[in-house]
């Protein structure tokens, strides 16, 4: 019976840092071994890998997009019949946490290949460890509505289960929406709920704050850019 190939979910960096301070040293070796993935997007994929292996032809590596979903999962599962092993790769993060993967993920168990999530940084539980609310029990909701009334609802409902749960709510946003994201949330928010505002987690640009608000001034918000990768959390201490 042909052995199948194995599928590694590999992480990518969430910020401007040098792999080898950030990921472990098997991540990196198994992701520069392998010349098979499927990508989120695949200009992004590329200069990730070339900081992993500055030396490597990027051009031999075979990498299809997830999307369109079917085709990449065919050609994923091809691959994985076939005895090759395939890596996934997000544009930041690990692969299936609010990014492609899961599709990947079930079809590889289908078909009876190996799956290996690497060890690398996920914003959910950095944050959520930076952020001092209860990491016991949260949830992520990936993003919110974009549009300003179904996201200013939306808001208003996650507050509500902070309240009645205690359980952190954790999402995120696009990049180039953060700082009207902030604005909400300080016009939203009831004044003394507390949110913890964390980007550019396990990079050099890191920037992790968390206030009360109504404390979130304009002065606060200002350092949080738009173009990067930002979690935001709404919680408590836990007791």
């Amino acid at each position: 019976m042909p052995t199948t190939g194995t599928l590694y979910l590999v992480p990518n960096l969430l910020g401007v840092a040098a792999p080898t301070d950030v990921l472990p040293a098997r991540t990196i070796a198994i992701a520069q071994r392998l010349n098979h993935f499927v990508v989120e997007t695949p200009k992004v994929a590329r200069a990730f890998l070339k900081t992993l292996s500055p030396e490597r032809v990027i051009g031999d590596v075979a990498m299809v997009p997830c999307d369109p979903e079917a085709a990449a999962i065919a050609q994923c599962a091809a691959w994985l019949k076939a005895g090759i092993d395939v890596g996934v790769v997000s544009d930041a993060g690990c692969p299936g946490m609010a990014d492609p993967g899961a599709l990947f993920v079930t079809r590889a168990h289908q078909i009876g290949a190996t799956v290996v999530p690497l060890v690398g940084p996920s914003s959910v539980l950095l944050g959520l460890m930076a952020s001092g609310f209860d990491g016991q029990h949260f949830t992520f909701h990936g993003y919110l509505p974009s549009k300003p009334a179904e996201r200013d609802l939306a808001v208003r409902q996650l507050e509500r289960q902070l309240a009645a749960t205690g359980a952190t709510q954790v999402f995120i946003e696009t990049p180039y929406r953060n700082a009207i994201m902030l604005e909400a949330l300080a016009r939203v928010l009831a004044a003394g709920t507390q949110l913890c505002v964390a980007q550019n987690l396990a990079s050099a640009e890191q920037r992790i704050a968390r206030a009360a608000a109504g404390q979130w001034s304009p002065a606060l918000r200002a350092p949080f850019t738009d173009k990067a990768p930002t979690l935001f959390l709404l919680g408590r201490t836990p007791a």
